[in-house]
This record gives C-alpha cells, structure tokens and sequence, in this order.
C-alpha cells in the first residue's frame, strides 16, 4: 500500500465518558438512549446497510486515510503527536497494524466517521477496494462473520464538527470482526446528530448532548 493513501491518520476523537465494557456486553450500557439509537449503537447490524435503509442512498465511502499503527513495544512512522489511544481490543491483533479512518457519506453529507485497525497483510487482502464499505468487502464472498460490539462512547473533536456541521459530543462505539472464532478487525465509529431526521432525538427526554 505504498501510495498517496499511505498517509498519516489523523488524531482519534477524544472520549468524554465511555460505558463500562461489562455493561456493554451484558446489554445493560444505553439506558439514556432511546430504542432507535440503542439499536444503531449496540447492535450487530451493518452499520452501513442501516445508514443506507434509513436514507434511501447509497453510503459513499470517503477514505481520509490509511497508515501504520504504533505498537507496544514497537516503531512506527508517525510522530509522537499524532498517536491516539486504540481501543483495548486493538491489541490482540497481530502486528504490524494499519489504521484506516473513513467519512462515510449519503448524498455528500457526513453522516458517520470512522477508524479501524487491521494486520497489515490482512488489510491487503481484504481492503483492496479502498472505496468500498468494510462491510462489502468482507462479505464479498458471502463468507460467515461475527460481530461483537465491545464499546459505547460519547467523543468530540473540532473536526468532528466540521465534518459535521454540528456540535458535539457525539455518540460513538467500537466492536470486532471475527471470522472462524479469531479477530479480524477492530473498528471504532461516530455517528452525525443528523441521524436524528430519521431516528428521533437520542435521549428519551431529548437532551441531545446528557451523559449519564
């Protein structure tokens, strides 16, 4: 992958509050949610097919960009500044790791954004389609997978607003591939508030931005 897309990711968003993983695996975390976003974030659909059902459009994958990822114990190319904190489960993959991130669009607008971890060579096999959703190019062959949602979160950053154009914070989670019982992949996404045209508020009692 040693082209112009070999670029330095950028910073992940910062968390505000992240639900224990307990919580989360147990389907207790969400209690502020309503039952649309509950669904959306801690779900096993396909993100992509529910953003796609819900807009009427096809999501449009804008790829920002692709870059090896620092590990412990390890070297990397990307300076200091420019590390964000993983996930945990990030770690069980096998290194050396690439970072992808991702605007996800329909009609142009930014409706999600999105960052996820792979092998290297594993990213070569199965990102040889760097505009299409992760999602199609895992399922290409109609091989089984599973999905594991590890993570639920509330993020911002400056650029997540522009990206946006709204402001934040934003609700955000994290879950695993797994193909034949071993990680693929670790993938972190954050959702537009714009959702909301279709999904309602986020919070039972409308406070768009609580956390609790």
């Amino acid at each position: 992958m040693a082209d112009s897309l070999l670029t330095r990711p950028w910073v992940s968003p910062t968390p505000l509050w992240e639900a224990p993983i307990s919580e989360v695996l147990n389907a207790r975390a969400g209690a502020q949610l309503s039952g649309a976003w509950k669904l959306l974030l801690l779900g096993d659909g396909s993100p992509t097919r529910h953003l796609h059902l819900l807009s009427g459009t096809p999501i449009t994958i804008d790829l920002i960009a692709m870059g090896p990822e620092l590990v412990p114990g390890g070297s990397t190319t990307l300076p200091d500044a420019a590390q964000a904190r993983p996930p945990a489960e990030v770690a069980e993959l096998v290194p050396p790791l690439l970072r992808r991130q991702v605007w996800l669009r329909c009609n142009g607008q930014a409706l999600a954004w999105a960052e996820s971890w792979w092998n290297q060579a594993e990213a070569e096999m199965y990102l040889r389609d760097r505009q299409q959703p992760i999602w199609l190019s895992l399922t290409s062959e109609r091989a089984e997978l599973f999905r594991e949602v590890d993570g639920l979160a509330q993020v911002n950053a400056d650029w997540l607003e522009q990206g946006f154009a709204a402001k934040g914070p934003f609700w955000s989670r994290h879950y695993r591939f797994f193909r034949q019982g071993r990680e693929l992949t670790v993938i972190r996404e954050v959702f537009s508030p714009a959702l909301e045209r279709w999904l309602g508020a986020s919070h039972h009692d409308a406070d768009l931005h609580k956390v609790s």
